[in-house]
């Protein structure tokens, strides 16, 4: 199990940056799979960024490459640096855990298969 509790978000003028950190506890804290989800309203949940627990790390080909994902593993907190934000991306964001295994990482990304999940956070960006 892993309890997930977040920081950070907020609101941002288009090309700025911010971040957003996610506490992890619990046995699964250092061995589950880790991401970041985000659900604008009137829109389905989309998988941003994932750490798996071999440390590999998957993006939602729609960043562009604009969103790191990073954890600091002495801490257990997992953060996502967002860079040059544009306003598609507010939404509310959630740290997510996952103790599947994703032995061919298709569906890494994939919101459905996450079992635990913060208490999201709103990220407003404006023009």
């Amino acid at each position: 199990q892993v309890r997930l509790v977040q920081s950070g978000g907020g609101s941002v003028q288009a090309g700025g940056s911010l971040t957003l950190s996610c506490a992890a506890s619990g046995p699964g804290a250092k061995t589950y799979t880790l991401g970041w989800v985000r659900q604008a309203p009137g829109k389905e949940r989309e998988g941003v960024a994932t750490l798996k627990y071999d440390g590999t790390t998957y993006y939602a080909d729609s960043l562009e490459g604009r969103f790191i994902i990073s954890k600091d593993n002495d801490r257990d907190i997992l953060n996502l640096q967002m860079n040059n934000v544009e306003p598609g991306d507010t939404a509310t964001y959630y740290c997510a855990a996952s103790n599947a295994y994703f032995d061919e990482d298709y569906d890494i990304l994939d919101p459905d298969e996450y079992n635990y999940w913060g208490q999201g956070t709103q990220v407003t960006v404006s023009e």
